[in-house]
């Protein structure tokens, strides 16, 4: 299930949760987070590479690279039997910033992403389907938590991709994690 919980910065356990679709759109949409849904143009296999993947979803990604000029796309897939997933989650764990927008459409599985706004912290429960961008500048972490299963499109306004700034905020640990908040939504 897509979610949205809205947290006071400083007090994590008294979040309001939404889980209707458009409800979330109407929270995010005055952050200047695009939040949509996509669908496939045609099936993939479980097994789907990078270049089925960006064939599967090629006319909505022509359209957003149009819109906003991406130089890049990639596809980032992470299983639970990866070999670095405790690196790249504690990587993406940590408070950062980006001076481009992010965007993330989830092929498959979910994460949480965690935007950081207006001593709010709106945590983000995203699944098959989701795309989410986070608009520059914005403090954000993302959560895929201890056992990752999740195919991401990433798109990217420079050739550079991912470039994170990190804010050295240790406010990520204050908040459940994406295990915890799976579990209470259950």
């Amino acid at each position: 299930m897509t979610a949205l919980t809205i947290y006071p910065d400083n007090q994590p356990q008294q979040g309001e949760l939404f889980t209707d679709y458009t409800d979330i759109q109407n929270q995010l949409k005055p952050l200047g987070v695009q939040f949509e849904q996509w669908t496939s143009e045609h099936d993939l296999a479980a097994d789907a590479d990078q270049a089925s993947v960006l064939s599967a979803y090629a006319t909505s990604i022509e359209k957003l690279k149009a819109e906003c000029h991406f130089q890049s796309v990639d596809v980032m897939k992470l299983n639970p039997d990866h070999p670095d997933r405790a690196v790249f989650r504690q990587k993406f764990l940590a408070e950062h910033i980006h001076e481009d927008f992010e965007v993330r459409f989830f092929v498959e599985g979910r994460g949480l992403f965690y935007l950081h706004v207006h001593n709010k912290v709106y945590a983000v429960l995203c699944e098959q389907g989701d795309l989410i961008s986070v608009p520059a500048n914005t403090p954000h972490w993302f959560d895929m938590g201890e056992n990752p299963k999740f195919t991401c499109i990433r798109l990217f306004t420079t050739p550079d991709g991912w470039v994170a700034n990190f804010t050295g905020s240790e406010i990520a640990k204050d908040f459940p994690s994406f295990d915890g908040y799976v579990a209470a939504l259950a």
